[in-house]
């Protein structure tokens, strides 16, 4: 790796990092620079990105616990379980699976996901109207264990699922969605990059430096969309899902 490369690294890991944290589809950006810029196998940057993905996931976690965004207790710790088994799951098939048609499906997916959000644009969802009856709290469990497999799996897009099932499903606003899905994400992966270090397939070099610019672009989003609110979140939302939904279905 030339000298010149840490700077480019970095750059598209704090650019990657606030994309993700605000709304989803940073991968979009870094798996192609691992993959065409550097030469990585697919799956070695599948699990090389997921070093970024961690330290992205943790300081926008810290971000909004600094600005008092609260997490819905005790159903965010049978989350986080239902992520642990899914992301070790996925993690696991992840180093020997791989599948186009998946992608295109999850196209079609993203696009649906984006009308579900923003269906109800002039109306914000407030604070206290959250659906978390027994019901809606066993299908979310259940829903998150999928979740995990896809995330442990692959990584990207998968805010854009979490954002559906916490917005559409729970009724959360989208603030506390970003804080409960950056959650959710950081417990996924500390067992994906556990099961692909143990396989060897990091590259640690590359993913520290992304670490370093994704978890300053984490950061500084989760901060800046507690600020902004609901209307630029979904703004961006739109447009990485549109971005996202063309990448994979035609590339």
């Amino acid at each position: 790796m030339e000298l010149y490369h840490y700077p480019i690294i970095i750059a598209v890991g704090i650019l990657s990092g606030f994309i993700n944290t605000v709304a989803g589809g940073g991968s979009l950006i870094t798996l192609p620079l691992l993959i065409f810029l550097f030469d990585l196998p697919g799956s070695v940057a599948n699990a090389t990105n997921r070093i970024a993905i961690l330290a992205q996931s943790g300081l926008a976690t810290a971000g909004f616990r600094s600005k008092g965004v609260a997490l819905p207790t005790p159903y965010i710790y049978y989350l986080a379980v239902a992520g642990i088994i899914g992301g070790f799951i996925g993690a696991r098939l992840a180093i020997a699976i791989s599948d186009q048609l998946f992608n295109r499906i999850l196209a079609v997916i993203m696009v649906i996901i984006v009308v579900l959000t923003v269906r109800n644009n002039n109306q914000n969802i407030k604070v206290g109207t959250e659906r978390l009856s027994i019901t809606h709290q066993v299908i979310g469990t259940i829903a998150f264990v999928l979740i995990g497999i896809y995330g442990g799996f692959l990584q990207a897009g998968i805010g854009f699922v979490i954002i559906a099932l916490f917005n559409g499903f729970h009724r959360f606003n989208l603030v506390v969605t970003n804080y409960i899905k950056v959650f959710l994400i950081l417990a996924l992966t500390i067992v994906a990059v556990t099961v692909f270090a143990l396989a060897g397939e990091i590259r640690w070099e590359y993913g520290i430096l992304l670490a370093i610019g994704q978890g300053i672009g984490g950061w500084y989003s989760s901060r800046w969309s507690v600020a902004k609110g609901e209307k630029w979140i979904k703004r961006i939302l739109v447009v990485m899902v549109i971005v996202m939904a063309i990448k994979l279905w035609f590339f």
